[in-house]
């Protein structure tokens, strides 16, 4: 396909998408982030052709414009879309993480006659900003698309084709299933991993040695509320409803387990464990969902000076990126464990290779 594609927002899922679309199309990319470095940077990778001095600029001629912000901003810039004198036949969409409160404020669009089909990417990264875009980005993740009853298909069908190079798994679905599904495979683990991180935070201030003692599982389990603040609270507020009603659940399942202790029932409480266990582990390992996995590699090194430099020197010869690296345990004359991290599975395998080619001394396990 041809044509001009407007991306609003250049972090990186505007910019992965943009690169997924110049792969797949002989299309003009042109850009714009409220950071004019954002945007000069996206310029010098290639990721766009051309830097729009503002939305106003960029959206006239655009035969696609993809909103890549935050959803109160995504609101906003709706709203100045739908007083713009936009091509007819353009196709507006966004990628934020509700969709029912974005979908009714696309009203003004529809009012003008304009397409807009809300969209989700459900893939991230641990790294954020342009800088950090891969057109490899959703490749096997699903992407949801939840138009209107009134938008044709043959709209639905251009917007699945300029989003063809993602190699996403699109899925339809209301605005509204899409808020109650992921407010609980996202939004509502998001908001727990916050809860256990602020109650031991508070129990930390009568026990100086809790701090010391979460490091290793503690952070691998509540990492997910190291997320953005701002983020996370635009995201709250505009699935309110389903996340309070979650809440509300959730609630009733710790008195549960609360009358569970109450009474001893070591029975039920083993079998409490036993469901979550079987469900779990039935749970798709190689689909990706809401919540950016993580690709360890835990690898076991002696403790010598230079070994952590040794392993990486390894990872660049092969130009194996990594997303995030630490030591889970060192002890003077006992082997260290380091924990590397990766984007994919593939690039976990290729690093276990890796090491086990360069290096005599490296045992490691992958989760």
């Amino acid at each position: 396909m041809k044509g001009r594609v407007f991306v609003i927002g250049l972090g990186l899922i505007g910019g992965s998408l943009a690169l997924c679309i110049q792969k797949e199309h002989k299309a003009t990319i042109i850009g714009f982030d409220i950071n004019s470095e954002q945007a000069r940077l996206a310029k010098m990778l290639g990721v766009i052709d051309e830097i729009a001095e503002s939305i106003t600029a960029g959206a006239i001629n655009a035969d696609l414009i993809i909103i890549a912000a935050p959803v109160n901003e995504t609101k906003q810039i709706i709203q100045l879309l739908s007083e713009l004198p936009l091509n007819p036949n353009v196709i507006v969409t966004d990628t934020g993480s509700t969709k029912t409160k974005i979908v009714e404020s696309a009203t003004s669009l529809k009012e003008q006659g304009i397409t807009f089909i809300g969209g989700h990417p459900m893939a991230g990264s641990h790294k954020s900003g342009v800088s950090a875009a891969k057109e490899i980005l959703f490749e096997n993740a699903f992407y949801l698309l939840t138009p209107e009853r009134h938008i044709e298909n043959s709209k639905v069908d251009q917007l699945r084709n300029w989003l063809k190079g993602t190699n996403a798994k699109f899925l339809m679905i209301s605005p509204e299933t899409h808020d109650y599904l992921t407010g609980i495979v996202s939004h509502f683990p998001h908001i727990i991993a916050a809860s256990i991180v602020r109650q031991t935070e508070k129990l930390s201030e009568s026990e100086s040695l809790i701090p010391r003692l979460t490091a290793g599982g503690f952070r691998d389990i509540t990492r997910i509320a190291s997320s953005s603040p701002e983020m996370w609270k635009d995201i709250l507020l505009n699935n309110r409803e389903i996340l309070i009603s979650l809440l509300e659940q959730w609630q009733d399942e710790m008195n549960g387990i609360k009358a569970l202790l109450e009474s001893e029932n070591s029975g039920a409480i083993f079998k409490y464990f036993k469901q979550a266990k079987e469900f779990r582990d039935g749970l798709p390992q190689k689909e990706k969902g809401a919540i950016p996995a993580f690709y360890d590699l835990f690898v076991d090194v002696p403790d010598y000076p230079g070994v952590i430099s040794e392993i990486t020197g390894y990872l660049a010869k092969e130009n194996i990126s990594i997303t995030n690296i630490r030591i889970l345990e060192t002890r003077e004359d006992i082997n260290g464990v380091l924990v590397i991290s990766f984007q994919s599975d593939e690039d976990r395998q290729r690093a276990e290779r890796c090491i086990g080619i360069y290096s005599s001394y490296a045992t490691s396990i992958g989760f």
